[in-house]
């Protein structure tokens, strides 16, 4: 890859992928917040929770290899305008007072499954776009927009809604999905190298034969397994932090509204916070040591705010303030490193396969923890959250081949011979 080219043409794609996520944030929670009000039915709102995210969890690793096979930019084309598509065939629905809860679902569905395709394709365009010094810098920013997305998507749909019919608020997300396709129509997007079977044969590796390469590729690597499995274990203690706050809120701090919705706000501030000094400093020079570093002060976040006394709800707020500072430093590198360490031409099975495996930890730590709360009450599983997030970040430092990962001192070197320029060929 060209070191010295330009950032221009990403970040005029990056700033239509922003755009079309402000929108699609305010549409989720209008969706959302219409569902309730229409049937007032935790299974329904349980069940949407569900399509939103079983896509990635189920159809992750396959479409990852699609990724891998096709041109990403088209990739990124074709899953946004489905998304679009499908929107716009929601908003008709609405329009003609034919909508059912089924076709909500539906379009829940399809968002997800296009973003099982976007979001490996973008990430894998990325490290061929951006000079390697320069990723974390963008992982920081990244984490500003993810945090960003967290505080204005709620206060926006419900603007939208006081202002706008659904079908109203449906179209203004397809207009701002049109600020995400229209530059891959302009701008080209690099492809990996193909490898030297392909370029011997002149025909592509059958689907399931790649399928079978990334698994090699990710068992082989043992840095990678290590991230992927401190992955699970962070996501599996951590996801039902997020679904016991409310609880937390109301029984121990005696709470309402008010606070939740402080403590969301301060969370989501931490995060665009931790995204601007990341992207301003760049982290570490190994960019592992600031993950396992924000690791243990994300660990620390969450403790702090199940040690917090009944009357000290703003030591709970600076806990949540810490925590998603921390959250910036953890993924932002970690995104970065796989950016720079994975075969250009293996990025879109090694990231759909992390997220598919970090995601399903999602059910399995909601199973686990709502009984336990129920049981114990919520601080103890916060405490435990938090202690359980610092002894893994701390672990990670004695692991040398996750020390490893992003130099290529581990790296698999058994797997099908690759051309030995892995620079970045365009295609328009």
């Amino acid at each position: 890859m060209n070191q010295s080219k330009s950032l221009r043409p990403f970040f005029i794609i990056w700033s239509g992928q922003a755009l079309s996520l402000v929108g699609s944030a305010a549409v989720q929670f209008a969706l959302i917040w219409w569902l309730t009000q229409e049937t007032g039915s935790a299974t329904i709102l349980a069940t949407a929770s569900l399509v939103a995210f079983l896509p990635q969890v189920l159809l992750g690793p396959f479409a990852g290899v699609l990724v891998d096979r096709w041109s990403r930019r088209w990739t990124m084309f074709l899953a946004d305008g489905g998304i679009a598509l499908a929107t716009l065939l929601l908003a008709y629905l609405f329009w003609t007072e034919s909508i059912q809860i089924w076709h909500i679902f539906a379009l829940m569905f399809v968002r997800s499954l296009g973003g099982a395709f976007h979001g490996p394709a973008m990430q894998a365009s990325t490290s061929l776009m951006v000079p390697h010094e320069h990723l974390t810098r963008v992982q920081g920013i990244n984490q500003m927009l993810e945090g960003g997305l967290g505080i204005i998507g709620a206060p926006l749909g419900a603007l939208l809604l006081a202002a706008l019919p659904m079908q109203g608020i449906l179209a203004v997300d397809v207009v701002t999905a049109l600020f995400a396709i229209i530059p891959l129509l302009f701008i080209a997007v690099p492809q990996p190298e193909k490898s030297a079977e392909e370029m011997a044969t002149g025909q592509k590796t059958p689907y399931w034969t790649q399928m079978r390469q990334g698994l090699a590729y990710v068992w082989a690597w043992p840095g990678i397994l290590f991230l992927m499995l401190l992955a699970m274990l962070v996501n599996f203690v951590l996801t039902p932090v997020i679904s016991l706050q409310p609880l937390l809120i109301a029984d121990h701090f005696g709470g309402g509204a008010w606070q939740f919705g402080a403590m969301q706000s301060v969370f989501g501030v931490g995060i665009i916070i931790g995204g601007l000094v990341l992207g301003a400093w760049g982290g570490f020079k190994k960019r592992i040591h600031t993950s396992l570093v924000g690791m243990v002060g994300l660990g620390v976040g969450i403790s702090l705010i199940g040690l917090a006394p009944a009357n000290l709800f703003w030591l709970a707020v600076v806990g949540g303030f810490i925590g998603g500072s921390m959250i910036a430093m953890v993924n932002g590198p970690v995104r970065a490193i796989l950016q720079i360490a994975v075969a250009p031409d293996m990025q879109g099975r090694v990231m759909s396969l992390i997220v598919s495996l970090a995601t399903a930890m999602t059910p399995l730590g909601l199973m686990l923890a709502g009984p336990l709360a129920d049981q114990f009450g919520v601080r103890p599983w916060f405490i435990v959250a938090g202690v359980a997030t610092i002894l893994v970040g701390l672990t990670g430092f004695f692991i040398p081949a996750l020390l490893a990962v992003e130099d290529g001192r581990s790296a698999p070197t058994s797997l099908p011979e690759r051309t030995t320029d892995q620079s970045a060929q365009v295609t328009q």
